[in-house]
This record gives structure tokens, sequence and C-alpha cells, in this order.
């Protein structure tokens, strides 16, 4: 849950109700914004040093808004595949709930902005270290090494993400988008665990002939 409240939570819910397919966070003027939420447009300096730190904590709100849940369902699944099928569902869909969310999370990864370039490639890098490291933990993909793991797993958020406008905005290809981005990820693993095999197998053979 996000710990937001009074004027910060007026203001960064404000914002992600005025960003469309044509505007983006930076866009967004300080007295438009003030006039959205309700308040007086002194008060957005009173939370905010400037439209970078606020950025941030819209950043900060959208990916702690999702993050929980994608955790405790990787936490329940009992496969790669329920893992990375519960994933993309869950993501999807809430990318559809709140498209604002994913305007301001794929604009602002190439944005004029590099506080928020920056800040959000953390973020990346984050979802992308929690997920390896739910994978580990419950032995999903045990036959690759951890630090496979986590390469794929930076490469999927990224697809995600990458695939995230064209669901949005596709309605009638939603469902190839999702199988298209559980079969990604499954054979990147798929792939990951025929390379592991493959090695030992090979050395295994080389072992034999000395």
């Amino acid at each position: 849950m996000n710990a937001l409240t009074g004027g910060k939570l007026k203001l960064v819910q404000a914002a992600l109700r005025l960003i469309t397919e044509t505007r983006s966070l930076t866009s967004l003027g300080l007295r438009e914004l003030a006039r959205e939420a309700g308040l007086n447009p002194n008060t957005f300096y009173r939370h905010f040093k400037n439209l970078d730190e606020f950025g941030l904590q819209v950043l900060e709100y959208i990916a702690e808004d999702m993050k929980s849940g994608v955790r405790e369902l990787r936490r329940m699944a009992e496969s790669s595949e329920q893992a990375s099928h519960d994933t993309v569902t869950f993501v999807y869909h809430y990318f559809l709930a709140n498209p604002a969310a994913t305007t301001v999370a794929v604009r602002e990864l190439h944005g004029p902005s590099p506080v928020l370039r920056n800040a959000l490639e953390s973020q990346l890098d984050a979802s992308a270290n929690e997920m390896a490291e739910d994978i580990i933990e419950r032995q999903l993909v045990s036959a690759v090494p951890p630090e496979t793991i986590h390469e794929i797993s930076r490469m999927t958020i990224r697809y995600i993400l990458f695939r995230a406008m064209d669901y949005l905005e596709k309605p009638d290809q939603r469902a190839i988008i999702q199988l298209e981005t559980e079969r990604f990820i499954n054979r990147q693993f798929r792939g990951a665990m025929v390379d592991e095999l493959s090695e030992n197998g090979l050395q295994a053979l080389l072992n034999r002939q000395r």
C-alpha cells in the first residue's frame, strides 16, 4: 500500500488523471496540476522542490502500487510457466486499469528529464532483481545459474514495458500480446536451461575422453 496522504497524494493522483496519449508528466503545468487537485498553486512547493522531485514521487507511487501484487503471485507459483503467466496477466491488467501509469513509465524512460530517466531505470532494475530473487528462492528454474536468471529478468521487465503500449492501444490483439510475452519469458529460461545442460554434457564428454 502507498503511504502518500494529504496534498502529496492529491497532486500525484491529479497528475495521473491529466496524463493522456498526447501529454506526458513533464508537460504538466503547476497551476493546472494544482487546480485538478483542488489545491492552491503555492501548495505544490510546500510538498516538492521542483517538477523532477514531483516526478520521482509519481514514479514511486506507480511502482509501489504494482510491486506487492506481483511478488505475491510469484511466491505462490509452482512452476516458472505459472509464474510468467500470473505475472504477465497481473501486470497487463494493471496497465489496462491504469493507462496513465503506463504512459508515464514508457515516456519518461526516454523523456527529457535525466533525473526521471535514471530513476525509472533504477526502478526497472529493482523489479528485475526482485523477480530474479523470487525465482531463485522458489527454485523455479534451478538448472540455471543465478547470474543468468538476473540477466533474463532484466530483459523480461523491459520487454513487458516495451509491449505495454501495444497492449493498451490494440484491444483486438491483447490475448496475442499476452501469449507472446509469456512465450518470450519461457523461451528465455528454457534456452538458458538447454545451454546449461549442453555445457555440462560437453564437459562430461571431454572428461570421459581424458
